[in-house]
């Protein structure tokens, strides 16, 4: 028999659509009904993906409790088991379930602090999954963002996933998850989009086409494509380095406040969330939860703490854990450098003729002064293209600036590399620290100036006699493409890359500790959070060698003039300091943006502003005696000092990698299983498994030959990936955490020219394995479910019943055995009951299975009784979602009720839109459906069948 009503739509369940059966694999709610995704079960479809909209195509449910039962003849019982796995892999984890399903499981040692933060992600406190990680650098927010990730799409939370990152980071990011959490994202610049639509009809949206992308913020904030993104709906969203898209009118934060209404889930990053401007960091907020701030424009802390991580690498759950794989820093060298006599012309005309106290200065901008100082401390090419700009701007008129200006000029060029101590300082350097030709030592040089960046090149390349190739700049106004190929030389073994000489454009984001742990300030940036980003490219979680970070400091001989070498190196100091007592330094000066505290260095400097004043003492926050900080500076204080909740019973990773939690032991064990079934075999030696070329070798490595139907699924892969490592002719996998660590550091640091893994990662979210496991399950025909034998006292149904939402979520699901229409009994461990009758890995089929003649009154009698056990468990299940539904709309009230009196800003009318929004997720969460499904039945072994 079969129902033709539209409230039973579930994973798992069997649809007839044009003719043909199809499973369901996951459910959405659309516009106007529900969009599901579907694998074909009838011999025309079977195995072939598809998308039905409910609102478009006749679709009928086929009824759960109508089933044929097929006695299992397969080895061990194979085809059982691999019935009931995929069963419990393919229904979604609940919505609400606390425990982590799978982010322990992955390629990334499973850190406490990193799993709480999934966790807090994850927590019951949210209506959405909706978090801003904002720790210090080097903690691996990466990491984080790639578990909360993986543990939405075992919650079928997961299936349309947008990344949006700088441009410099896409590939980095691209590849930690891919290599490590199996989740694939399609790299999209602006040439890629063009591609895409080539492919498609004109009305065809280009963002609808890939389920999974990863896009630049700089391609997305273009307002042709932001009519684009409002018409695509996303289960989740991750912006990293958020703090670029908060100042409200940019088009940064149109990009941000597009995306936000169109995702369940917001994963925001940031290891500096504050910029300085507070209603920036209430942009933040409000992305999160509008009701975060309240209408007077204050911060609901409560609310902030229930969306905001912070922590520092000495905050007490992190501290415990980095050890070995977190390499303390050295302490940091300051080279004080005497300037020439080259130098210290041009430092006295600076001084005397455009510092002067009671003096105009040329130009008559009190700023422009500064900007030729700190182009002076970083190179004479930097100082040089200075003037030349600001001659072109004023023009050929002979006036007093031009004439001090190109008397500058002339001084200026009589500084050669030659008689620039300062880069000879640096050269003596390098040398001193291995820097040579053969030589496998790196180090990382940053300047804020792009001409500095060259000349530091061209000189360097010359003087250290280094082969092409051995030192390369990288800057912001180098295409996306050129970025990524810098970032990822560096760290590869087989590159002639030894020096990269960078702008802060590398100071966000980017990994280089792999090969490297030597990096120098060339000139300093007059900002703490530049000087702890820049440091932190090398001093990070993996960083194995004691990270040295050296700092040149030009010293002209008038101590007291522009150099101000004793205020640089204070400023050096104090952020060495926090680091090692607070983790953290943006709260030293209170400014929490760059260009603020940039400003303040500069009165300190022109000698408006006490040191001690702007720069606090990292010990006199520790005691708590430094002057109070403001609201902001209050609220992440308080988040970062909150303890997290840990897990004692948190796995090593590898004792991780040896548990997947369900009948098998091991991942390539189910892959095994299922290629077997699938494909007719039961040769565990045999190269070509009923046709599917397939081996496993002793090393922890197995190969696969992909058919064309695995390679269309392939094709969502990373396009680099598929293509260096030729993956649609040969999939290479890694079946244990050991060897899969091993081949992803060899990878890492290169050797064959590409950074993706030779053998990739078989964990438990792996495509291969999802498609081994349809191929093996499509054997079955579309009502089948299998009979086996086992230790029970009575024929037995095992019978998963599942609470679902209005949007077709999972909000419970139970596993239930009966016998008959008054004996049912729940599961707290399915997995555990199916080991203890015999059906697990060692399971034996002595071939004496058959299916009951009176199934069918079984099965009715058992659903029967199964509903009657699950009721309270049902009940207290929708109780807690409504609770959680309630907690928003009390929330919600109580932000309109805040609005009395308060004058409408566009802040306040932008967020009482996005609750008008929030008010129909809501409804659609709502727990609305209860489904109860008869897997299979287990036979009393020896049982003799009636006659």
């Amino acid at each position: 028999m079969s129902t033709e009503t539209l409230d039973n739509f579930a994973p798992g369940l069997t649809l007839e659509v044009r003719d043909e059966a199809w499973l369901i694999t996951h459910v959405t709610r659309s516009t106007d009904g529900y969009r599901l995704k579907v694998r074909g079960r009838s011999d025309y479809v079977r195995d072939q993906p598809a998308t039905f909209f409910t609102a478009l195509d006749e679709i009928t449910v086929l009824d759960p409790a109508d089933v044929d039962v097929v006695a299992d003849d397969s080895p061990n019982y194979r085809r059982t088991r691999l019935w009931l796995e995929s069963a419990m892999r393919q229904t979604p984890v609940p919505l609400y379930q606390e425990e982590l399903s799978v982010a322990t499981q992955m390629l990334a040692d499973p850190l406490n602090y990193q799993l709480s933060a999934v966790r807090k992600a994850l927590s019951p406190e949210n209506l959405r999954p909706r978090v801003l990680i904002a720790d210090a650098v080097g903690l691996g927010k990466t990491l984080e963002m790639g578990m909360i990730l993986a543990e939405l799409i075992r919650r079928g939370r997961g299936e349309r996933i947008l990344v949006v990152t700088p441009r410099h980071i896409m590939e980095q990011f691209q590849q930690e998850m891919w290599s490590r959490f199996a989740i694939p994202l399609v790299r999209l610049d602006s040439a890629g989009i063009q591609q895409v639509r080539q492919k498609l009809p004109a009305s065809r949206n280009p963002f609808t086409y890939f389920p999974r992308v990863i896009v630049s913020m700089d391609t997305l904030k273009s307002p042709k494509y932001r009519a684009q993104l409002e018409k695509v709906r996303w289960d989740a969203v991750v912006i990293d380095e958020v703090h670029n898209a908060t100042n409200v009118g940019t088009q940064n934060n149109e990009l941000a406040r597009t995306l936000a209404p169109t995702t369940e889930a917001l994963i925001l990053a940031s290891a500096t969330p504050h910029n300085g401007n507070s209603e920036s960091f209430k942009e933040i907020l409000r992305l999160l939860d509008p009701t975060s701030v309240r209408p007077d424009g204050t911060i609901d802390d409560d609310a902030a703490q229930r969306l905001i991580i912070r922590r520092h690498r000495n905050s007490e759950e992190v501290a415990s854990f980095v050890g070995e794989k977190w390499a303390p820093r050295a302490e940091p060298r300051n080279i004080p450098v005497d300037a020439s006599d080259e130098e210290d012309a041009v430092a006295r005309e600076l001084n005397d003729t455009w510092l002067a106290q009671g003096k105009a200065n040329p130009s008559g901008n009190p700023l422009f002064p500064w900007t030729l100082i700190k182009a002076f401390l970083s190179s004479p090419a930097a100082l040089g293209e200075s003037v030349a700009n600001r001659l072109k701007l004023i023009g050929g008129a002979d006036t007093p600036e031009r004439r001090t200006l190109e008397h500058l000029a002339k001084l200026n060029d009589e500084i050669t590399p030659y008689d620039s101590n300062k880069y000879n300082a640096l050269v003596n350097y390098l040398t001193e620290i291995g820097v040579k030709k053969g030589s496998p030592t790196r180090v990382v040089i940053f300047s804020e100036r792009v001409a500095t960046l060259h000349w530091l090149k061209e000189n360097l390349s010359k003087n250290l006699k280094l082969p092409a190739g051995a030192v390369e700049v990288m800057h912001g106004g180098l295409p996306d493409e050129k970025q990524m190929q810098l970032v990822d030389d560096f760290k590869r073994t087989d590159s002639p890359l030894r020096i990269l000489v960078t702008g802060d454009v590398a100071s966000e984001g980017v990994n280089l500790h792999t090969l490297c742990h030597h990096m120098v300030h060339y000139d300093i940036p007059w900002s703490l959070i530049r000087i702890q980003q820049r440091n932190g490219r090398i001093d990070r979680y993996g960083q194995r060698h004691n990270p040295q970070i050296t700092t040149l400091l030009l010293e002209p001989s008038d101590s007291e003039g522009i150099g101000e070498i004793k205020v640089l190196t204070r400023l050096m100091e104090r952020e060495h300091e926090a680091n090692k007592l607070l983790g953290d330094a943006s709260s030293l000066m209170g400014k929490h943006s760059a260009a603020l505290e940039e400003d303040a260095i500069r009165d300190v400097l022109r000698g408006a502003r006490d040191f001690e004043d702007t720069v606090a003492d990292p010990q006199d926050l520790v005691d708590g005696s430094a002057d109070g900080l403001d609201e902001i500076d209050s609220l992440l204080a308080m988040i970062s000092a909150a303890k997290a909740e840990t897990d004692e019973d948190t796995q090593q990773p590898d004792a991780v990698a040896a548990a997947s939690g369900g009948l098998y032991e091991k991942e390539i064990d189910y892959l095994t299983d299922a290629l077997s079934e699938g494909f007719h075999s039961v040769a565990e030696s045999s190269p070509k498994r009923g046709g599917v070329g397939f081996t496993k070798h002793d090393n922890d490595i197995a190969e696969l030959e992909p058919p064309k139907d695995l390679q269309a699924r392939l094709k969502f892969l990373p396009q680099d990936y598929l293509a260096d490592r030729k993956v649609l002719e040969k999939v290479t996998l890694a079946t244990s955490f050991a060897r899969g660590q091993e081949r992803l550091d060899a990878a890492r640091t290169g050797g064959d020219g590409s950074t993706w893994p030779t053998a990739h990662f078989l964990g438990p979210l792996h495509p291969v394995t999802e498609w081994a496991a349809d191929r093996a399950l499509s054997t079955m025909s579309r009502r089948e479910i299998p009979a086996a034998t086992g230790d029970v006292p009575a024929p037995t149904v095992l019978i998963l019943a599942t609470l679902s939402n209005r949007r077709g979520q999972v909000v419970s699901r139970t596993f239930v055995t009966a016998t008959n229409r008054f004996d049912a009994q729940v599961l707290e461990d399915p997995v555990r009951w199916l080991h203890e009758i015999g059906l697990g890995e060692k399971a034996v089929n002595p071939g004496d299975a058959e299916a009951p003649a009176d199934s069918e009154e079984l099965i009715n009698d058992t659903l029967a009784a199964a509903d009657g056990a699950i009721r309270p468990m049902m009940i207290a299940a929708g109780n807690h979602a409504q609770e959680r539904i309630a907690g928003w709309r009390e929330r919600a009230e109580d932000w309109e009720a805040g609005r009395t009196g308060v004058t409408a800003t566009a802040g306040v009318k932008h967020t009482a839109r996005l609750l008008d929004e929030q008010r129909n997720l809501t409804y659609s969460l709502e727990p609305d459906r209860e489904l109860l499904r008869p897997l299979a039945i287990i036979q009393p072994a020896h049982h003799t069948p009636e006659v």
